[in-house]
């Protein structure tokens, strides 16, 4: 009763609900009963929430897609905007959503598209008590505003789940190259990331409180996707997220169609390193690389200039890989992270 009366609390609703779409279901596969609604076979379903009227309940809110086929299948789930400041994935939700036919769907596709509301409208990459839902979950019911947030996502999306997919970008004017995070030792985990045919997969469990890992804890496969910069949309990063959440689909016989390639086994990495900023070599940092390059041990992947001085400063790679990440031209100072290098092939262990 306590869970079901905070999930009714936990949200009311700010637009109107939407259906959209019917078809006739297969025999013995019924409607599907999420939060206190109730998604029918061959529906797609819109509806967003917010805790009580009050004040600080103004901050609990947050939107929820559901599409519901009319076959009998699994149900994938997909998380945006955890970061509020991480826009691509928002995009990349609501486009999946847009283009999925239930009428032609096996299983259920539910979707979170910007978990975390409030920053998503201010452009703020935390919560309003200004911490990190990405490190809150699975939460708690009798804490502060980010611990009440990721108790909410984490028990429903636990109960329905059989997959997960996180979008997230680069975060503090850093860029990612299109790539899957995914914990290498899980075996379902691993096929997700292969099938959704990322240009690289880099290992990791992922940090404590992480959603992606708290699902994984709890025996559901989950995956994270990262893609470009933080508070922009990027056409590019977003179509690659829509294709690779398809071909995951596919994989899962979610969806009829062709698939494109999986990434292949030497394009996973189960190392990566950051190269950061030499002590007393601050100043104003260009690349001389590109995202998705390869580097050999001891290129020059930086340059750093002291506009006081017009020294310049050549900052190598320390090891051999390939470039995911990479921080924005800008003012850095000692320590800074600049590029990101991930190193250790999986297919070569």
């Amino acid at each position: 009763m306590r869970m079901t009366l905070l999930l009714l609390i936990a949200c009311v609703l700010i637009v109107p609900s939407l259906v959209l779409g019917q078809a006739a279901p297969s025999p013995g596969w019924g409607a599907l009963q999420l939060l206190d609604r109730e998604v029918l076979p061959g529906q797609k379903r819109k509806f967003s929430y917010q805790h009580a009227q009050t004040f600080e309940g103004s901050f609990l809110d947050t939107a929820v897609f559901v599409a519901r086929g009319t076959k009998p299948g699994p149900t994938l789930c997909l998380t945006a905007l955890i970061h509020g400041d991480e826009r691509n994935g928002f995009e990349i939700v609501r486009e999946t959503f847009f283009r999925l036919d239930p009428a032609s769907l096996a299983g259920t596709l539910i979707t979170v598209p910007a978990a975390n509301a409030n920053g998503f409208r201010t452009g703020s990459r935390y919560m309003p008590d200004r911490r990190d839902l990405n490190r809150a979950f699975p939460g708690r019911p009798d804490s502060d505003n980010t611990s009440l947030i990721a108790y909410i996502l984490y028990t429903a999306l636990r109960e329905h789940c059989d997959g997960l997919i996180d979008l997230h970008t680069g975060s503090f004017d850093r860029a990612n190259l299109p790539q899957v995070r995914v914990d290498l030792a899980n075996p379902r985990a691993l096929e997700m990331a292969r099938r959704f045919g990322a240009a690289v997969i880099v290992g990791g469990a992922g940090p404590s409180g992480s959603l992606r890992r708290e699902m994984m804890d709890a025996g559901i496969p989950a995956i994270l996707y990262e893609a470009g910069l933080p508070l922009r949309f990027e056409p590019m990063e977003i179509q690659e997220g829509v294709r690779g959440v398809r071909n995951v689909m596919i994989g899962l016989g979610m969806i009829q169609g062709q698939a494109s390639a999986p990434t292949p086994g030497d394009h996973i990495f189960s190392k990566t390193r950051w190269v950061r900023v030499p002590i007393g070599n601050g100043g104003v940092f260009y690349p001389v690389r590109k995202l998705g390059e390869s580097v050999r041990q001891g290129d020059s992947i930086a340059q750093i200039f002291d506009p006081f001085t017009d020294e310049q400063f050549d900052v190598p790679s320390p090891l051999a890989g390939r470039i995911i990440g990479m921080a924005v031209p800008q003012v850095v100072f000692s320590g800074y992270a600049l590029v990101h290098v991930a190193s250790a092939p999986y297919s070569a262990r």
